[in-house]
């Protein structure tokens, strides 16, 4: 029982060692032998979905069928995120606005006017000038339905002559 109780402390302690922690790796931007044409962190090939992504890719390509209940949930989404900036009825005169914040376009110029639903969740998406992205804010199919409710808004609206 005794030699036992003396090896097993030499066996754990001889498991421990730092091979995980320090092995062999390269660091984000330098250069490797095996892509002499740049560094380790590439760009992934055109059209690539992330692993797990592809429910949140078909969500982005299919807009849901238009109901009272996709625009009652497309309001509510807009007041929480665009509101805030693009005001209740989409002229840009939000509140941050009102306090200095540069306005962004009116939805209601004829440039938006003309512009398809998947336009403006493409901006929600990876936003648009000074409008950063909501990508990791607003789910996918919450973008559909903003979408739904500003052209709504823009329906519902004065329509403006391009460049005002």
């Amino acid at each position: 029982m005794r030699p036992a109780l003396l090896l097993a402390p030499a066996l754990l302690i001889g498991g421990c060692d730092l091979s995980m922690k320090e092995q062999p790796r390269y660091d984000r931007m330098e250069s490797p032998q095996l892509w002499r044409d740049g560094p380790v962190r590439q760009h992934p090939p055109e059209g690539t979905i992330a692993q797990g992504d592809l429910a949140r890719a078909q969500a982005l390509a299919t807009p849901p069928p238009l109901t009272r209940a996709l625009l009652d949930r497309g309001e509510q989404r807009y007041r929480i995120y665009c509101s805030v900036c693009h005001g209740a009825r989409g002229e840009g005169d939000g509140p941050v606005v009102k306090r200095g914040f540069p306005p962004p376009p009116s939805y209601h110029s004829a440039r938006l006017e003309d512009a398809p639903p998947r336009y403006i969740v493409d901006v929600i998406t990876h936003g648009y000038g000074a409008m950063y992205s909501y990508a990791d804010r607003i789910d996918p199919k919450d973008r559909w339905v903003i979408a739904a409710y500003v052209k709504a808004l823009q329906a519902a609206g004065p329509r403006r002559e391009p460049g005002k």
